[in-house]
């Protein structure tokens, strides 16, 4: 048994998945330091844009987080997309979508997508998504063993349907359930190992 730690958070919107500031920032964005006191050499898994939520897996393993990084490990985020999504946009989901990497066209691999019929039950998110006025909004579930910048939100666009708000929900069997924005708790290494 390694005498690493572990953690799992409830990254809020408008946070930074990093400790530090990189350069210069007009505006200061919130930093996971904030959120806890975290362990020296604490590093975040993999990265969630500053516009989207939910949870990230914190480490003091450089090994752990290359292995949950991995094609290995499955990664389920929740999206609120702009419109009632189609079965039709859910199958090219699945089946793959070309987007942009890197200024290049790039093929997504299959994927696991599904329509979610019951509105998720997210704490409020800090900055208003926007009302019904605007026209109806729909949920589906995205899971990927790839990460590509921004990649849900370049798929759900590619198929007609703009993300409005994004939430990661599973990281392998490691889920978001019950912890608030903001919310940090400690896990068990045997249950990144799963």
């Amino acid at each position: 048994m390694s005498n690493h730690r572990h953690f799992k958070i409830y990254k809020p919107y408008g946070f930074l998945s990093q400790f530090i500031y990189n350069g210069k920032r007009k505006k200061k964005k919130g930093l996971l330091g904030q959120l806890h006191d975290f362990p020296d050499n604490t590093m975040s898994i993999g990265r969630l844009d500053e516009h989207s939520e939910g949870l990230l897996i914190l480490t003091t393993d450089g090994k752990m987080s290359e292995y949950i990084r991995s094609k290995k490990i499955e990664k389920e985020y929740f999206v609120q997309v702009d419109g009632n999504i189609t079965p039709e946009a859910i199958t090219q989901l699945r089946e793959g979508v070309e987007i942009s990497v890197d200024k290049q066209p790039y093929l997504t691999k299959k994927c696991a997508a599904r329509l979610i019929t019951e509105i998720p039950d997210f704490p409020e998110r800090a900055r208003k998504i926007r009302d019904e006025r605007h026209g109806p909004t729909s949920w589906a579930s995205v899971t990927l063993t790839e990460g590509k910048f921004r990649q849900v939100r370049k798929m759900t666009a590619a198929v007609g349907f703009p993300t409005l708000r994004l939430v990661r929900v599973r990281i392998g069997e490691v889920k978001l359930d019950g912890l608030d924005a903001g919310g940090v708790e400690e896990v068990e290494e045997q249950l990144l190992l799963k």
